[in-house]
């Protein structure tokens, strides 16, 4: 059974920070894109970061500058930095593992971590 367990949410002033972490799993964890996603209440779950297995980065225009997305293969771990958070940022935000491998398609989530950031 792969988990994928999101930890470090909580409750954050505006322009505070906080750093969440997904710790996986899965014995082949340096082979798979890591992504972030959230949900603020009553929307989509939108993708927030992504780091692919080779440590390149992408990030959606409204976190770029603020959140730094990085990984640990030695740890089994992802983890999120969050900077100069907005009330905007708050949602719940889920982390993602996905392997496209000629033997199959494989993705799994974590259960989410809440954050929420007050004006």
């Amino acid at each position: 059974q792969v988990q994928l367990v999101e930890s470090g949410g909580g409750l954050v002033m505006s322009g505070g920070s906080l750093r969440l972490s997904c710790e996986v799993s899965l014995f082949t964890f340096s082979a798979y894109a890591m992504t972030w996603y959230r949900q603020a209440p009553g929307k989509e779950r939108d993708l927030v970061a992504v780091i692919d297995n080779a440590g390149r980065t992408t990030y959606a225009d409204s976190v770029k500058g603020r959140f730094t997305i990085s990984r640990d293969n030695a740890k089994n771990t992802a983890y999120l930095q969050m900077n100069f958070l907005k009330p905007d940022d708050t949602g719940v935000y889920y982390c993602n593992a996905d392997l496209r491998h000629p033997s199959g398609k494989y993705n799994y989530w974590g259960q989410g971590t809440q954050v929420t950031v007050s004006s």
